[in-house]
């Protein structure tokens, strides 16, 4: 992960690149995703998509984005809109 700015004044930006390992309906595979994030005045914003050409196993053309959402208790809520 790469990061920069002032995150204890509320403003930064960071990217990173995560590896997913695992099973999609009946697929098994893996594959990487992108984040990038920004935080302004304390307000996050948060990207993830699906590396293109990072798939493996039977997950290998998969492409997409990974939605990340945490509600006011701090549960984090994940959806993957994907392609095979």
């Amino acid at each position: 992960m790469l990061s920069q700015g002032d995150p204890g004044k509320g403003t930064a930006g960071y990217v990173a690149i995560e590896t997913v390992n695992g099973r999609l309906d009946d697929k098994v595979g893996a594959f990487a995703l992108q984040q990038f994030g920004t935080m302004v005045e304390g307000a996050p914003t948060l990207y993830y998509e699906v590396v293109p050409g990072s798939g493996s196993g039977e997950l290998e053309n998969i492409s997409g984005v990974f939605h990340l959402t945490i509600d006011e208790g701090g549960v984090h809520h994940y959806e993957l809109e994907y392609r095979l």
